[in-house]
């Protein structure tokens, strides 16, 4: 059953894809929301760790409230899916294979991550608009999700944690620079739609593969 809650995820997510840069309806929405609620609904009946149910459901909330493309869903989208980064945070620093010694093993990793955030805020902050506040908090703790991820070992099922958490990250990053950064007729917004669903979708597929 949970194999065909998966695929059923996929196919959603498939099926929002050409949806993702028209304007907003409630079919938009559905899709966009099941491909990841389905996700989480495939954690919980497989036993999976309670955190990463907890984050997918979060993140499910989060494509709901930003489907809906308003200043304040996009602001509560924020807040959802920073408490699905916190969750995915405590998950990978509480598995039994995490190791917390083992981030100082890749300091370039680490730094690059520490100047990504640098430059993304100084480009963010003056740009957001009352979203600054919401914005400039949510660099820190989607950037934590890449640091912490390193905790965990690269075998096994959980070497799709790090490539997904960066796919994560990705996305975020070209949904921040389509939002705040590009004029309205910039020929890359004809692109970075699908950019981003493909990147985030396939992190949380990734994500999920790791910890089941």
């Amino acid at each position: 059953m949970t194999t065909v809650f998966f695929w059923i995820a996929a196919v959603s997510a498939m099926v929002y894809l050409p949806l993702s840069p028209r304007p907003t309806s409630a079919v938009r929405s559905t899709f966009k929301t099941a491909s990841v609620a389905l996700l989480a609904l495939v954690a919980l009946l497989s036993g999976a760790p309670i955190l990463l149910t907890l984050a997918l459901a979060l993140c499910a909330l989060g494509d709901a409230l930003l489907s809906r493309e308003t200043e304040s869903t996009f602001m509560a989208g924020i807040g959802a899916f920073a408490a699905g980064h916190l969750a995915y945070i405590a998950l990978f620093l509480t598995h039994p294979a995490s190791d917390a010694t083992l981030i100082l093993n890749k300091p370039g990793y680490f730094w690059s991550l520490i100047i990504l955030g640098i430059v993304a805020a100084t480009l963010l902050a003056p740009r957001a608009g009352d979203l600054k506040g919401p914005v400039l908090a949510y660099i820190p703790i989607i950037l934590g999700m890449g640091v912490t991820v390193l905790a965990l070992p690269e075998t096994g099922a959980l070497r799709w944690a790090l490539p997904a958490a960066l796919a994560f990250i990705a996305s975020d990053l070209i949904l921040a620079t389509e939002k705040f950064l590009l004029p309205k007729d910039h020929p890359a917004l004809r692109f970075t739609p699908y950019m981003i669903w493909i990147l985030y979708w396939g992190a949380q597929a990734g994500l999920l593969i790791a910890f089941l």
